[in-house]
């Protein structure tokens, strides 16, 4: 397939605070392409699910978004289309994973009603037909005896039944791009492995395109194509999961993978933070926003922003006036 299946150009999202204007993504640019999967790694307060949800048409009403934002989802600008067709695509073209399933379940209805609603909507589906087809995706997902299941509610399941009645229900139209925002966050290790190992074998049987977001490096490290990392609304990095583990030159970057705990470190070792405190999105400074806290930012980082540069590798680029020099170190 020529082109990417989605294109994000100059995406820009304010909303009106009582202290001012909040820019909580602020200019991001990046493509995925058919069947790849795409991590977006940053800290709380970073964009992300702000910029997940963009994508999939759900803002809220204090929202603004820039004029010359382009969200190109195969060639059509999702930004330009009535709430009436953005309706249509959420589902057969675009579906989402949120981080807890109990607030994005219905907790009055079955989830055998909540998964086939979709198909029926969407796809023209009987009730046999929807029937048949979420006790196929339970199945998939890896749910034991959905005839049963499908009469559950919510509040019968684990945390980590739920957040498989969610991915059932995201797949339940075939879209071509899945959205996992923090998909993992409510559950313990072992279930996490499992369902980021669930994702990974959908998208590759269903040959859907996926953006997984997450604060952890480790976690995209080998489930994804390519990784974005956003701080303060912008992405500060951004290439493909080799080059950027390869030749990581961004401090920012750097930062959040020292904050992920290794199997050496002895016991009662203290955890790696990322110090300081994220700046104010309100009236962000001149500088690198980045600089506060980096601790390689000399005068020249506080005077202005780095831009997007290109690394050595085609693809890579990362926005810093002190890039590391992490391949040297390799």
């Amino acid at each position: 397939m020529s082109g990417p299946l989605l294109s994000l150009q100059n995406v820009a999202v304010h909303f009106d605070t009582p202290q001012g204007r909040l820019r909580a993504v602020d200019g991001v640019d990046l493509e995925l392409g058919h069947g790849r999967t795409l991590g977006i790694v940053g800290e709380s307060g970073s964009g992300k699910s702000v910029l997940s949800r963009t994508i999939m048409g759900l803002w809220p009403s204090n929202a603004h978004l820039g004029t010359s934002s382009r969200i190109m989802l195969e060639g059509q600008d999702l930004l330009s289309l009535p709430e009436k067709q953005l309706r249509r695509i959420r589902g057969p073209e675009i579906s989402m994973i949120f981080q807890d399933p109990m607030t994005s379940l219905n907790p009055v209805m079955t989830i055998g009603r909540q998964i086939s609603e979709a198909p029926i909507r969407h796809l023209g589906k009987s009730k046999a037909e929807a029937r048949d087809l979420t006790i196929e995706l339970l199945t998939a997902v890896g749910i034991p005896q959905p005839e049963e299941r499908i009469r559950a509610y919510p509040h019968q399941l684990s945390g980590g039944m739920r957040q498989r009645v969610a991915i059932a229900m995201a797949l339940a139209c075939q879209p071509k791009l899945l959205i996992a925002d923090e998909p993992t966050t409510a559950l313990d290790v072992t279930v996490q492995a499992e369902i980021l190992d669930l994702l990974a074998r959908q998208t590759r049987e269903r040959q859907m395109a996926l953006i997984l977001i997450t604060h952890d490096l480790g976690v995209v490290a080998g489930r994804t194509d390519d990784v974005a990392v956003m701080y303060a609304g912008r992405v500060v990095e951004r290439g493909s999961t080799r080059q950027l583990f390869g030749d990581m030159r961004m401090p920012y970057t750097e930062a959040l993978l020292k904050s992920i705990p290794r199997l050496d470190d002895p016991p009662h070792k203290v955890l790696n933070t990322v110090g300081g405190r994220p700046p104010n999105l309100v009236a962000p400074s001149a500088g690198c926003r980045f600089a506060p806290r980096c601790p390689y930012a000399d005068a020249g980082c506080e005077a202005a922003e780095p831009s997007l540069e290109q690394a050595a590798d085609p693809g890579h680029q990362f926005a810093c006036f002190k890039p590391l020099n992490t391949r040297a170190v390799a």
